[in-house]
Protein backbone atom coordinates (compact mmCIF):
# COMPACT_ATOMS: atom_id res chain seq x y z
CA UNK A 1 0.00 0.00 0.00
CA UNK A 2 1.25 3.32 -1.00
CA UNK A 3 1.41 5.47 2.47
CA UNK A 4 0.61 9.65 1.33
CA UNK A 5 1.58 11.57 4.63
CA UNK A 6 2.38 15.01 5.96
CA UNK A 7 4.26 16.16 9.75
CA UNK A 8 4.44 18.85 11.19
CA UNK A 9 6.36 20.12 14.22
CA UNK A 10 4.22 21.32 16.90
CA UNK A 11 4.82 22.78 20.80
CA UNK A 12 3.81 21.02 24.02
CA UNK A 13 1.18 23.35 24.34
CA UNK A 14 -0.06 23.21 20.41
CA UNK A 15 -4.08 23.40 20.18
CA UNK A 16 -5.23 20.83 17.31
CA UNK A 17 -7.48 24.23 15.76
CA UNK A 18 -11.18 22.94 14.55
CA UNK A 19 -11.09 21.43 11.39
CA UNK A 20 -14.54 21.44 10.25
CA UNK A 21 -13.95 24.33 7.58
CA UNK A 22 -11.37 21.62 5.47
CA UNK A 23 -14.38 18.56 4.64
CA UNK A 24 -16.96 19.04 1.94
CA UNK A 25 -20.36 19.99 2.73
CA UNK A 26 -22.28 17.60 4.75
CA UNK A 27 -18.96 16.04 6.27
CA UNK A 28 -18.10 16.04 10.26
CA UNK A 29 -14.87 15.47 12.27
CA UNK A 30 -14.96 12.22 14.23
CA UNK A 31 -13.31 12.10 17.43
CA UNK A 32 -11.40 8.97 18.30
CA UNK A 33 -10.89 7.16 21.39
CA UNK A 34 -6.90 8.31 22.61
CA UNK A 35 -5.02 5.15 22.18
CA UNK A 36 -1.48 4.55 23.58
CA UNK A 37 0.95 2.53 20.66
CA UNK A 38 4.37 1.30 21.56
CA UNK A 39 6.89 0.83 18.47
CA UNK A 40 10.30 -1.22 18.68
CA UNK A 41 11.73 0.09 15.38
CA UNK A 42 14.30 -2.71 14.45
CA UNK A 43 18.12 -1.84 12.57
CA UNK A 44 21.47 -2.93 11.96
CA UNK A 45 24.40 -1.57 14.25
CA UNK A 46 25.39 1.09 11.80
CA UNK A 47 21.55 1.93 10.76
CA UNK A 48 21.58 1.15 7.54
CA UNK A 49 17.84 1.10 7.23
CA UNK A 50 17.28 4.45 8.90
CA UNK A 51 19.58 6.04 6.53
CA UNK A 52 18.08 4.54 3.42
CA UNK A 53 15.16 5.99 4.86
CA UNK A 54 13.49 2.45 5.17
CA UNK A 55 11.52 0.87 8.61
CA UNK A 56 10.75 -1.90 10.04
CA UNK A 57 9.26 -1.92 13.30
CA UNK A 58 6.66 -4.19 15.84
CA UNK A 59 4.39 -1.71 17.01
CA UNK A 60 2.23 -2.74 20.09
CA UNK A 61 -1.70 -1.59 19.76
CA UNK A 62 -1.81 -2.17 16.10
CA UNK A 63 -3.92 -5.22 14.44
CA UNK A 64 -1.22 -5.86 12.28
CA UNK A 65 1.52 -5.03 14.61
CA UNK A 66 4.78 -6.08 11.84
CA UNK A 67 4.98 -2.95 9.46
CA UNK A 68 8.09 -2.30 7.04
CA UNK A 69 8.14 1.07 5.12
CA UNK A 70 9.87 2.22 2.10
CA UNK A 71 10.74 4.73 -0.47
CA UNK A 72 8.65 5.86 -3.16
CA UNK A 73 9.47 7.53 -6.16
CA UNK A 74 6.27 9.88 -5.55
CA UNK A 75 7.59 12.82 -3.04
CA UNK A 76 5.28 12.52 0.23
CA UNK A 77 4.41 8.92 -0.02
CA UNK A 78 5.77 5.79 1.16
CA UNK A 79 4.99 1.87 0.61
CA UNK A 80 3.79 0.39 3.57
CA UNK A 81 3.28 -2.96 4.08
CA UNK A 82 2.11 -4.40 7.74
CA UNK A 83 1.50 -8.26 8.88
CA UNK A 84 0.53 -10.31 11.95
CA UNK A 85 3.48 -11.56 14.25
CA UNK A 86 4.85 -11.66 17.63
CA UNK A 87 7.08 -9.25 19.02
CA UNK A 88 10.00 -11.84 19.54
CA UNK A 89 9.29 -13.40 16.17
CA UNK A 90 10.21 -10.78 13.08
CA UNK A 91 8.38 -12.15 9.99
CA UNK A 92 10.56 -13.92 7.55
CA UNK A 93 8.75 -12.12 4.96
CA UNK A 94 8.92 -8.96 5.92
CA UNK A 95 12.86 -9.22 6.72
CA UNK A 96 13.43 -10.48 3.21
CA UNK A 97 11.50 -7.11 2.25
CA UNK A 98 14.59 -4.93 3.31
CA UNK A 99 17.72 -7.48 2.09
CA UNK A 100 18.31 -4.32 -0.45
CA UNK A 101 19.39 -2.32 2.44
CA UNK A 102 20.21 -4.17 5.44
CA UNK A 103 22.44 -6.57 3.32
CA UNK A 104 22.33 -9.46 5.99
CA UNK A 105 23.03 -7.35 8.48
CA UNK A 106 21.36 -8.64 11.68
CA UNK A 107 18.57 -6.90 12.70
CA UNK A 108 18.57 -5.65 16.52
CA UNK A 109 15.86 -3.18 17.90
CA UNK A 110 17.47 0.28 17.54
CA UNK A 111 15.06 2.41 19.10
CA UNK A 112 11.80 2.49 21.21
CA UNK A 113 9.09 5.04 20.50
CA UNK A 114 5.73 5.51 22.76
CA UNK A 115 2.96 7.92 21.39
CA UNK A 116 0.27 8.74 23.06
CA UNK A 117 -2.11 9.32 20.03
CA UNK A 118 -5.59 11.52 19.63
CA UNK A 119 -6.87 10.75 16.24
CA UNK A 120 -9.41 12.87 14.18
CA UNK A 121 -11.21 11.38 11.18
CA UNK A 122 -12.28 13.74 8.22
CA UNK A 123 -15.19 12.21 6.67
CA UNK A 124 -17.34 13.44 3.86
CA UNK A 125 -21.22 13.10 3.61
CA UNK A 126 -21.09 9.41 2.55
CA UNK A 127 -19.50 8.88 5.91
CA UNK A 128 -16.24 7.76 3.70
CA UNK A 129 -12.86 8.51 5.63
CA UNK A 130 -11.04 11.58 3.72
CA UNK A 131 -7.66 11.38 5.67
CA UNK A 132 -6.44 10.96 9.18
CA UNK A 133 -4.94 13.58 11.66
CA UNK A 134 -2.67 12.06 14.55
CA UNK A 135 -1.37 14.04 17.61
CA UNK A 136 0.86 12.48 18.85
CA UNK A 137 3.00 12.97 21.82
CA UNK A 138 5.94 11.49 21.12
CA UNK A 139 8.77 9.62 23.94
CA UNK A 140 11.62 8.27 23.00
CA UNK A 141 12.32 5.09 25.94
CA UNK A 142 15.53 3.82 27.29
CA UNK A 143 14.58 0.85 29.15
CA UNK A 144 11.66 2.66 31.93
CA UNK A 145 13.50 5.70 30.98
CA UNK A 146 12.20 8.73 29.09
CA UNK A 147 15.33 9.79 27.20
CA UNK A 148 13.21 12.60 25.24
CA UNK A 149 10.18 13.80 24.11
CA UNK A 150 8.31 15.54 21.17
CA UNK A 151 4.88 16.26 19.74
CA UNK A 152 4.10 16.08 15.79
CA UNK A 153 1.16 15.99 14.03
CA UNK A 154 0.25 13.38 10.78
CA UNK A 155 -1.97 13.93 8.38
CA UNK A 156 -2.30 10.80 6.13
CA UNK A 157 -4.21 10.69 3.13
CA UNK A 158 -7.25 8.26 3.14
CA UNK A 159 -10.17 8.31 0.69
CA UNK A 160 -9.40 12.39 0.01
CA UNK A 161 -7.20 14.23 -2.54
CA UNK A 162 -4.49 16.15 -2.51
CA UNK A 163 -6.35 19.58 -2.47
CA UNK A 164 -7.94 18.25 1.15
CA UNK A 165 -3.91 18.13 2.32
CA UNK A 166 -3.40 21.49 1.42
CA UNK A 167 -6.88 22.79 3.13
CA UNK A 168 -5.98 20.86 6.32
CA UNK A 169 -2.02 22.31 5.78
CA UNK A 170 -3.53 25.69 5.65
CA UNK A 171 -5.32 25.35 8.97
CA UNK A 172 -2.43 23.81 10.65
CA UNK A 173 -0.30 26.23 9.76
CA UNK A 174 -2.70 29.74 10.94
CA UNK A 175 -2.54 27.49 14.14
CA UNK A 176 1.73 27.57 14.30
CA UNK A 177 1.49 24.21 13.37
CA UNK A 178 5.37 23.79 10.91
CA UNK A 179 6.06 21.39 8.47
CA UNK A 180 8.48 19.37 9.73
CA UNK A 181 9.34 17.44 6.51
CA UNK A 182 8.86 13.35 6.02
CA UNK A 183 11.62 12.93 8.92
CA UNK A 184 10.02 9.47 11.02
CA UNK A 185 9.60 9.33 14.72
CA UNK A 186 11.91 6.81 14.83
CA UNK A 187 14.96 8.86 13.11
CA UNK A 188 14.32 11.79 15.33
CA UNK A 189 14.32 9.86 17.85
CA UNK A 190 18.02 7.70 16.81
CA UNK A 191 19.16 11.31 16.01
CA UNK A 192 22.27 12.31 14.14
CA UNK A 193 23.41 8.92 13.38
CA UNK A 194 20.22 7.77 11.91
CA UNK A 195 20.00 10.93 9.31
CA UNK A 196 23.28 10.37 7.81
CA UNK A 197 23.88 9.16 4.25
CA UNK A 198 22.66 6.21 2.99
CA UNK A 199 25.37 3.03 1.67
CA UNK A 200 23.66 3.53 -1.53
CA UNK A 201 24.95 6.52 -3.02
CA UNK A 202 22.76 8.10 -5.18
CA UNK A 203 23.71 10.28 -8.55
CA UNK A 204 24.86 13.64 -8.18
CA UNK A 205 24.62 16.98 -10.55
CA UNK A 206 27.35 16.93 -12.84
CA UNK A 207 29.88 19.53 -12.99
CA UNK A 208 30.11 22.46 -15.72
CA UNK A 209 32.63 20.40 -17.50
CA UNK A 210 32.56 17.06 -16.07
CA UNK A 211 35.48 14.19 -16.85
CA UNK A 212 34.30 10.95 -17.67
CA UNK A 213 34.40 9.47 -14.40
CA UNK A 214 31.95 11.73 -13.09
CA UNK A 215 29.58 10.35 -16.11
CA UNK A 216 30.40 7.04 -15.52
CA UNK A 217 29.92 7.36 -11.80
CA UNK A 218 27.11 8.35 -12.10
CA UNK A 219 25.67 6.38 -14.72
CA UNK A 220 26.59 3.44 -12.53
CA UNK A 221 24.84 4.88 -9.20
CA UNK A 222 21.21 5.26 -11.58
CA UNK A 223 21.74 1.64 -12.62
CA UNK A 224 21.88 0.33 -9.54
CA UNK A 225 19.55 2.35 -7.78
CA UNK A 226 16.73 1.25 -10.46
CA UNK A 227 17.80 -2.14 -9.56
CA UNK A 228 18.05 -2.00 -5.86
CA UNK A 229 14.64 0.26 -5.42
CA UNK A 230 12.87 -2.61 -7.46
CA UNK A 231 14.11 -5.70 -5.14
CA UNK A 232 11.32 -5.40 -2.74
CA UNK A 233 8.48 -4.61 -5.12
CA UNK A 234 9.41 -7.73 -7.01
CA UNK A 235 9.15 -9.90 -3.87
CA UNK A 236 5.96 -8.10 -3.05
CA UNK A 237 4.73 -8.75 -6.56
CA UNK A 238 3.24 -5.18 -7.18
CA UNK A 239 2.92 -3.32 -10.20
CA UNK A 240 4.94 -0.17 -10.80
CA UNK A 241 2.03 2.39 -12.64
CA UNK A 242 -0.77 0.89 -14.35
CA UNK A 243 0.68 -0.93 -17.44
CA UNK A 244 4.10 -2.22 -15.62
CA UNK A 245 5.65 -4.75 -13.19
CA UNK A 246 8.87 -4.68 -11.02
CA UNK A 247 10.01 -7.89 -12.16
CA UNK A 248 10.38 -5.62 -15.68
CA UNK A 249 11.68 -2.77 -14.39
CA UNK A 250 14.42 -4.64 -12.23
CA UNK A 251 15.29 -6.70 -15.12
CA UNK A 252 15.79 -3.13 -17.64
CA UNK A 253 17.80 -1.76 -14.45
CA UNK A 254 20.48 -4.97 -14.86
CA UNK A 255 20.01 -5.01 -18.46
CA UNK A 256 21.07 -1.81 -18.65
CA UNK A 257 23.65 -1.23 -15.97
CA UNK A 258 25.22 -4.55 -17.51
CA UNK A 259 25.51 -2.69 -20.96
CA UNK A 260 26.77 0.89 -19.30
CA UNK A 261 29.61 -1.43 -17.71
CA UNK A 262 30.38 -2.60 -21.31
CA UNK A 263 30.31 1.09 -22.41
CA UNK A 264 32.58 2.30 -20.47
CA UNK A 265 34.64 -0.90 -19.56
CA UNK A 266 37.68 1.07 -21.12
CA UNK A 267 37.58 3.22 -18.36
CA UNK A 268 36.93 0.76 -15.91
CA UNK A 269 39.31 -1.66 -13.92
CA UNK A 270 38.82 -5.16 -16.25
CA UNK A 271 39.35 -7.45 -13.18
CA UNK A 272 37.07 -5.52 -11.69
CA UNK A 273 34.07 -4.89 -14.12
CA UNK A 274 34.05 -8.27 -15.48
CA UNK A 275 32.83 -10.61 -12.45
CA UNK A 276 30.39 -7.35 -12.00
CA UNK A 277 28.85 -7.81 -15.57
CA UNK A 278 28.52 -11.89 -15.24
CA UNK A 279 26.50 -11.35 -12.15
CA UNK A 280 24.06 -9.12 -13.38
CA UNK A 281 23.55 -11.42 -16.55
CA UNK A 282 22.89 -13.90 -14.40
CA UNK A 283 20.26 -11.89 -12.29
CA UNK A 284 18.68 -10.90 -15.82
CA UNK A 285 18.08 -13.99 -16.87
CA UNK A 286 16.56 -15.16 -13.70
CA UNK A 287 14.22 -12.15 -14.08
CA UNK A 288 14.08 -12.48 -17.99
CA UNK A 289 12.04 -15.69 -17.53
CA UNK A 290 9.30 -14.27 -15.27
CA UNK A 291 8.96 -10.97 -17.48
CA UNK A 292 8.71 -13.46 -20.62
CA UNK A 293 5.96 -15.00 -19.14
CA UNK A 294 4.47 -11.46 -18.18
CA UNK A 295 4.57 -10.34 -21.55
CA UNK A 296 3.16 -13.35 -23.03
CA UNK A 297 -0.13 -13.93 -21.04
CA UNK A 298 -0.83 -9.69 -21.67
CA UNK A 299 0.08 -10.44 -25.55
CA UNK A 300 -2.08 -13.54 -25.73
CA UNK A 301 -5.78 -11.31 -24.78
CA UNK A 302 -4.41 -8.25 -27.08
CA UNK A 303 -4.11 -10.78 -29.84
CA UNK A 304 -6.98 -12.71 -29.52
CA UNK A 305 -9.30 -9.69 -29.15
CA UNK A 306 -7.94 -7.89 -32.39
CA UNK A 307 -10.49 -9.02 -34.59
CA UNK A 308 -14.00 -8.49 -32.63
CA UNK A 309 -15.77 -9.61 -36.04
CA UNK A 310 -14.03 -13.31 -35.82
CA UNK A 311 -13.63 -14.12 -32.20
CA UNK A 312 -11.56 -17.32 -31.26
CA UNK A 313 -12.44 -20.10 -29.22
CA UNK A 314 -12.91 -18.75 -25.59
CA UNK A 315 -12.04 -22.35 -23.98
CA UNK A 316 -8.80 -22.35 -26.04
CA UNK A 317 -7.82 -19.41 -25.25
CA UNK A 318 -8.23 -19.97 -21.76
CA UNK A 319 -6.44 -23.15 -22.17
CA UNK A 320 -3.40 -21.20 -23.73
CA UNK A 321 -3.93 -18.85 -20.60
CA UNK A 322 -3.63 -21.55 -18.02
CA UNK A 323 -0.13 -22.70 -19.54
CA UNK A 324 1.25 -19.30 -19.34
CA UNK A 325 -0.01 -18.79 -15.71
CA UNK A 326 1.80 -21.80 -14.46
CA UNK A 327 5.25 -20.54 -16.64
CA UNK A 328 4.80 -17.46 -15.16
CA UNK A 329 4.52 -19.15 -11.19
CA UNK A 330 7.55 -21.38 -11.86
CA UNK A 331 9.68 -18.12 -12.97
CA UNK A 332 8.14 -16.56 -9.74
CA UNK A 333 9.17 -19.07 -7.58
CA UNK A 334 12.83 -18.77 -9.24
CA UNK A 335 13.17 -15.32 -8.84
CA UNK A 336 12.60 -15.31 -5.29
CA UNK A 337 14.86 -18.61 -4.93
CA UNK A 338 16.94 -16.06 -6.36
CA UNK A 339 16.57 -13.25 -4.27
CA UNK A 340 16.80 -15.17 -0.83
CA UNK A 341 20.30 -16.58 -2.10
CA UNK A 342 23.95 -15.86 -0.98
CA UNK A 343 24.65 -14.92 -4.36
CA UNK A 344 22.22 -12.58 -4.50
CA UNK A 345 23.14 -11.44 -1.20
CA UNK A 346 26.89 -10.93 -2.42
CA UNK A 347 25.67 -9.27 -5.76
CA UNK A 348 23.70 -6.84 -3.71
CA UNK A 349 26.94 -6.08 -1.52
CA UNK A 350 28.97 -5.89 -4.86
CA UNK A 351 26.46 -2.93 -6.13
CA UNK A 352 26.26 -0.99 -3.29
CA UNK A 353 30.02 -0.46 -2.75
CA UNK A 354 30.34 -0.01 -6.64
CA UNK A 355 28.00 3.37 -6.23
CA UNK A 356 30.22 4.65 -3.52
CA UNK A 357 33.96 3.61 -5.08
CA UNK A 358 33.62 2.27 -8.97
CA UNK A 359 37.34 1.23 -9.72
CA UNK A 360 38.16 3.76 -12.40
CA UNK A 361 41.65 3.32 -14.42
CA UNK A 362 43.28 6.67 -15.21
CA UNK A 363 42.07 7.15 -18.49
CA UNK A 364 38.90 8.03 -16.31
CA UNK A 365 40.42 11.44 -15.91
CA UNK A 366 40.24 12.68 -19.38
CA UNK A 367 37.26 15.16 -20.25
CA UNK A 368 33.86 13.65 -20.77
CA UNK A 369 33.69 15.24 -24.25
CA UNK A 370 36.40 14.03 -25.40
CA UNK A 371 36.55 10.34 -24.08
CA UNK A 372 32.08 9.67 -25.01
CA UNK A 373 31.85 9.75 -28.06
CA UNK A 374 34.32 7.55 -29.32
CA UNK A 375 32.72 4.52 -26.93
CA UNK A 376 29.46 5.14 -28.02
CA UNK A 377 30.65 4.84 -31.60
CA UNK A 378 31.68 1.25 -31.33
CA UNK A 379 28.18 0.07 -30.25
CA UNK A 380 26.61 2.11 -33.17
CA UNK A 381 28.98 1.01 -36.16
CA UNK A 382 27.69 -2.66 -35.08
CA UNK A 383 24.38 -1.81 -35.58
CA UNK A 384 24.95 0.62 -38.25
CA UNK A 385 27.57 -1.08 -40.35
CA UNK A 386 27.38 -5.04 -38.93
CA UNK A 387 29.33 -7.07 -36.79
CA UNK A 388 30.26 -10.82 -37.29
CA UNK A 389 26.93 -12.33 -39.39
CA UNK A 390 26.38 -8.82 -40.82
CA UNK A 391 23.95 -7.93 -38.43
CA UNK A 392 23.35 -4.02 -39.90
CA UNK A 393 20.22 -2.24 -39.61
CA UNK A 394 20.36 -1.01 -43.17
CA UNK A 395 21.19 -4.47 -44.52
CA UNK A 396 17.57 -5.80 -43.19
CA UNK A 397 15.80 -8.00 -45.71
CA UNK A 398 12.08 -7.94 -45.42
CA UNK A 399 12.44 -11.50 -45.96
CA UNK A 400 15.26 -12.62 -43.66
CA UNK A 401 14.40 -14.91 -40.80
CA UNK A 402 13.29 -13.81 -37.50
CA UNK A 403 16.69 -15.25 -36.02
CA UNK A 404 18.25 -12.84 -38.34
CA UNK A 405 16.11 -9.16 -36.97
CA UNK A 406 16.34 -10.52 -33.65
CA UNK A 407 20.14 -10.01 -33.80
CA UNK A 408 19.98 -6.35 -34.98
CA UNK A 409 17.69 -5.81 -32.18
CA UNK A 410 19.97 -6.89 -29.80
CA UNK A 411 22.90 -4.39 -31.46
CA UNK A 412 20.14 -1.58 -31.60
CA UNK A 413 19.67 -1.99 -27.79
CA UNK A 414 23.39 -2.04 -27.27
CA UNK A 415 23.35 1.04 -29.11
CA UNK A 416 20.93 2.70 -27.67
CA UNK A 417 21.72 1.94 -23.84
CA UNK A 418 25.20 3.32 -25.17
CA UNK A 419 24.06 6.50 -26.38
CA UNK A 420 21.82 7.01 -23.56
CA UNK A 421 24.40 6.79 -21.70
CA UNK A 422 26.35 9.64 -22.84
CA UNK A 423 23.81 12.06 -23.73
CA UNK A 424 23.31 13.67 -20.83
CA UNK A 425 26.83 15.46 -21.25
CA UNK A 426 26.69 15.37 -24.84
CA UNK A 427 22.98 16.92 -26.04
CA UNK A 428 22.37 17.74 -29.47
CA UNK A 429 22.81 15.31 -31.85
CA UNK A 430 23.08 12.77 -29.21
CA UNK A 431 19.69 13.42 -27.93
CA UNK A 432 17.92 13.28 -31.33
CA UNK A 433 19.82 9.92 -31.77
CA UNK A 434 18.80 8.53 -28.26
CA UNK A 435 15.17 9.32 -29.32
CA UNK A 436 15.46 7.87 -32.80
CA UNK A 437 17.08 4.96 -31.62
CA UNK A 438 14.25 4.51 -29.42
CA UNK A 439 11.41 4.46 -31.89
CA UNK A 440 13.79 1.94 -34.03
CA UNK A 441 13.92 -0.49 -30.30
CA UNK A 442 10.38 -0.08 -29.83
CA UNK A 443 9.30 -1.76 -33.46
CA UNK A 444 12.27 -4.28 -33.22
CA UNK A 445 10.89 -5.51 -30.36
CA UNK A 446 7.34 -5.79 -31.01
CA UNK A 447 9.12 -7.53 -34.15
CA UNK A 448 10.52 -10.16 -31.09
CA UNK A 449 8.08 -10.57 -28.74
CA UNK A 450 5.32 -11.28 -31.87
CA UNK A 451 7.92 -14.24 -32.86
CA UNK A 452 8.25 -15.95 -30.09
CA UNK A 453 4.44 -15.44 -29.27
CA UNK A 454 3.70 -16.84 -32.59
CA UNK A 455 5.91 -19.72 -31.59
CA UNK A 456 4.88 -19.92 -28.22
CA UNK A 457 0.86 -20.49 -29.10
CA UNK A 458 1.94 -23.38 -31.71
CA UNK A 459 3.91 -25.06 -28.94
CA UNK A 460 1.63 -24.97 -26.67
CA UNK A 461 -1.56 -26.69 -29.40
CA UNK A 462 1.45 -29.57 -29.93
CA UNK A 463 1.19 -30.57 -27.04
CA UNK A 464 -1.94 -31.59 -27.38
CA UNK A 465 -2.49 -33.05 -30.72
CA UNK A 466 -6.19 -34.42 -30.59
CA UNK A 467 -7.57 -30.98 -29.19
CA UNK A 468 -8.51 -29.64 -32.72
CA UNK A 469 -10.13 -26.51 -31.31
CA UNK A 470 -6.71 -25.49 -29.29
CA UNK A 471 -4.88 -26.21 -32.56
CA UNK A 472 -6.92 -23.81 -34.74
CA UNK A 473 -7.34 -21.43 -32.38
CA UNK A 474 -3.21 -21.60 -31.67
CA UNK A 475 -2.97 -21.28 -35.56
CA UNK A 476 -4.86 -18.04 -36.00
CA UNK A 477 -3.20 -16.65 -33.07
CA UNK A 478 0.39 -16.96 -35.08
CA UNK A 479 -1.19 -15.75 -38.09
CA UNK A 480 -2.08 -12.11 -36.52
CA UNK A 481 1.21 -12.59 -35.03
CA UNK A 482 2.88 -12.93 -38.41
CA UNK A 483 0.78 -10.00 -39.64
CA UNK A 484 2.60 -8.07 -37.02
CA UNK A 485 6.10 -8.58 -38.04
CA UNK A 486 4.72 -7.77 -41.33
CA UNK A 487 3.77 -4.64 -40.34
CA UNK A 488 7.32 -3.81 -38.40
CA UNK A 489 9.04 -4.63 -41.44
CA UNK A 490 6.96 -2.40 -43.50
CA UNK A 491 7.72 0.49 -41.07
CA UNK A 492 11.01 -0.41 -40.22
CA UNK A 493 12.80 1.24 -43.30
CA UNK A 494 11.82 4.42 -42.65
CA UNK A 495 12.50 4.69 -38.73
CA UNK A 496 15.75 3.61 -39.28
CA UNK A 497 16.24 6.51 -42.09
CA UNK A 498 15.26 8.85 -39.75
CA UNK A 499 17.72 7.74 -37.31
CA UNK A 500 20.22 8.76 -39.76
CA UNK A 501 18.92 11.68 -40.90
CA UNK A 502 20.78 15.03 -40.41
CA UNK A 503 22.49 15.81 -37.16
CA UNK A 504 21.56 12.88 -35.49
CA UNK A 505 25.40 11.22 -36.12
CA UNK A 506 27.28 14.28 -36.91
CA UNK A 507 29.05 13.94 -32.73
CA UNK A 508 30.41 9.99 -33.64
CA UNK A 509 33.61 9.99 -34.92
Amino acid sequence: MLEEERKYEVDENFTLPDLSATVPPGGRVVVLPPVTLTATYLDTADLRLARAGVSLRHRKGDPLPWTVKLPSDVPGTRHEISRPGKRRETPAELTALVTAYSRGADLLPAAVVRSVRQAYELRDGADRVLAEIADDAVSVLDGDRVRSRFREVEVERKGGDGDLLDRVEAVLGEAGAVAGGFTPKHVRALGEAAAGAPDLVAPTDLPDKPSAADVVTNAIRRGVGRVLTHDPLVRLRQPVGDDDTAVHQMRVGSRRLRSDLRTFRSLLRPEWVGPLRDELKWLADVLGAARDAEVLGARLHVTAAADPLSPLDPAAVDRIDAVLTQRHERALTAVDEALGSARYAALVEALVAATGEPKLTPAARERAQDVLPKLAAKPWRRLADGGKGSDAAADLDPLAPDERWHAVRINGKKARYAVDAVAPVLGGGARKLAKSLSRVQELLGEHQDAAVAATTWLEVAATDPTDHALAVTAGRLAERERASIRAVRADFPEAWDETTRGSRTDWLP
